[in-house]
């Protein structure tokens, strides 16, 4: 059992902490997601989760790689903000992706893109175990959503 044990652990978190940054990024992306979802949406809760926890992922991994490169190279210089870099660029294709223009030149899906993006970010937060960050983002999204979306629709008429 303690090689079993062994294989899953990491000199930087143990797994029940790599559990809550993957489950915290999952229930965030899902907030923002849902509201997505409750206004139909062309993407809902699922792909916001999936987008959320991918990042979380990818900031875990490049935190185990740093440390355990760093640990194999004596201080060699090592630089993680490049994963951060890719996963940006990454997500922001997907969130491009999002986005139609119509015959008219309207615009459409901007939010949705941006809230793909955003929950991204939330994900690498969650990742590297910036849990007060990750959830201020997801509380202030929130309110940008529902809230000034209403406000928006209510003075738009």
């Amino acid at each position: 059992m303690d090689a079993l044990a062994d294989a899953f652990s990491s000199p930087y978190i143990s797994v029940l902490e790599v559990e809550a940054r993957l489950v915290t990024a999952a229930v965030l992306g899902a907030l923002i997601g849902f509201d997505r979802e409750l206004k139909d949406k062309p993407v809902g809760m699922r792909p916001y989760m999936v987008v959320s926890i991918g990042a979380a992922g990818f900031g875990i991994l490049s935190m185990e790689i740093w440390t355990q490169l760093s640990d194999a190279t004596d201080g060699a210089a090592l630089d993680p903000i490049r994963a951060v870099q890719g996963i940006i660029g990454g997500i922001g294709f997907l969130g491009a992706g999002a986005i139609i223009r119509q015959g008219d030149g309207a615009i459409q899906g901007a939010t949705t893109g941006a809230g793909i993006w955003l929950a991204g970010c939330i994900g690498m937060a969650s990742g590297l175990g910036s849990y007060i960050l990750a959830m201020s983002l997801t509380l202030i999204a929130l309110f940008i959503l529902v809230v000034i979306g209403w406000l928006h629709q209510r003075l738009s008429g």
